[in-house]
């Protein structure tokens, strides 16, 4: 993408606009087959979420393996993992996706989608708490308040059900700490995930052959648990994709249609149950992402604002 676009230096031009429109067709597309997903997985459902993990593992390692193969990548994916830092990064980045791919399964399977929404919609402000505790971010008194009717949900939902709404809170957190650690990982998002599942690879061999239970033999079942691994490579090689084609202010917003599909699908195809603690939570949620979204804009529009001022004067 042109600098003039990422810095607001002047008008887009006709090739960047249909970068930026590809851009985000591409992150409305990764953000549906995440949203749509649960109805992948309850296709499977018969099938153990542990044994589900693992095919996903080796699955999602052929298809990576052979999508850096045809881009001649290898050789980068070799450069990561020797680099014992970067391993470093790399597996403890890998045992937290695998456990936070596993609760996205369990949740689906035991028809707590709502709850898992809610994880995915509180996580960009769990991101935001993160932040200022690991990196030392300033928040402002507006993204407190979001982070704080945030907080109020969480209890609200707690109370309601009369437990803590723990797959939202750990599905939030491990894939906040997931975030955190992949700023430590220097290679691009589709590479890294490949170096994840790659070192993942022998636990889950592991598990097939020594504790899953036996699948049965026809062909639709062995489908689908196939079709795990490009359900998991394509949204993120779509996503990354979009991430160098449009800003991340409108990246960012895109995202927030992944837990809305989902919530939809629990509240109207899956029947999921809606009771008071969910008609409070989700509109106290959605009204802080509302607010913590537009303080992202803000602070977006005014850093293209003064760097355009700045480029105004050096050639002035």
């Amino acid at each position: 993408m042109c600098a003039s676009y990422r810095s607001g230096r002047g008008p887009m031009s006709e090739t960047t606009r249909k970068s930026a429109r590809a851009g985000v067709l591409a992150m409305i597309a990764a953000c549906m087959i995440w949203g749509l997903s649960p109805l992948y997985y309850r296709l499977i459902n018969y099938v153990a979420p542990a044994d589900i993990l693992a095919h996903r593992t080796i699955w999602s390692v052929v298809f990576f393996v052979m999508v850096l193969a045809l881009q001649s990548r290898l050789p980068v994916l070799g450069a990561a993992l020797s680099d014992r830092r970067q391993t470093s990064w790399i597996v403890l980045a890998a045992l937290l996706i695998s456990a936070n791919w596993f609760l996205f399964i369990y949740a689906i399977q035991i028809e707590r989608v709502t709850e898992m929404s809610l994880g995915y919609y509180i996580y960009p402000l769990v991101s935001v708490l993160l932040g200022m505790l690991v990196f030392g971010e300033r928040l402002s008194a507006v993204q407190w308040f979001a982070v704080g009717l945030a907080l109020v949900a969480v209890l609200v939902m707690t109370a309601g059900l009369g437990a803590a709404p723990w797959i939202s809170v750990v599905l939030a957190s491990t894939f906040g700490v997931y975030g955190v650690l992949k700023k430590r990982v220097s290679t691009g998002p589709v590479v890294s995930v490949t170096a994840e599942v790659l070192v993942l690879a022998p636990l889950a061999l592991i598990w097939l052959f020594a504790f899953a239970d036996p699948l049965p033999g026809d062909v639709a079942t062995w489908g689908l648990l196939i079709l795990s691994g490009p359900m998991t490579a394509v949204p993120l090689i779509l996503f990354s994709f979009a991430a160098k084609r449009v800003r991340l202010a409108t990246v960012g917003l895109l995202q927030y249609l992944n837990p809305t599909l989902q919530f939809l699908l629990a509240a109207v195809v899956l029947g999921e149950p809606m009771g008071l603690a969910h008609a409070i939570a989700f509109p106290l949620i959605w009204v802080g992402l509302a607010i913590y979204s537009w303080s992202a804009l803000s602070q977006d529009r005014a850093a293209r604002s003064a760097s355009a001022s700045a480029a105004t004067v050096g050639t002035g």
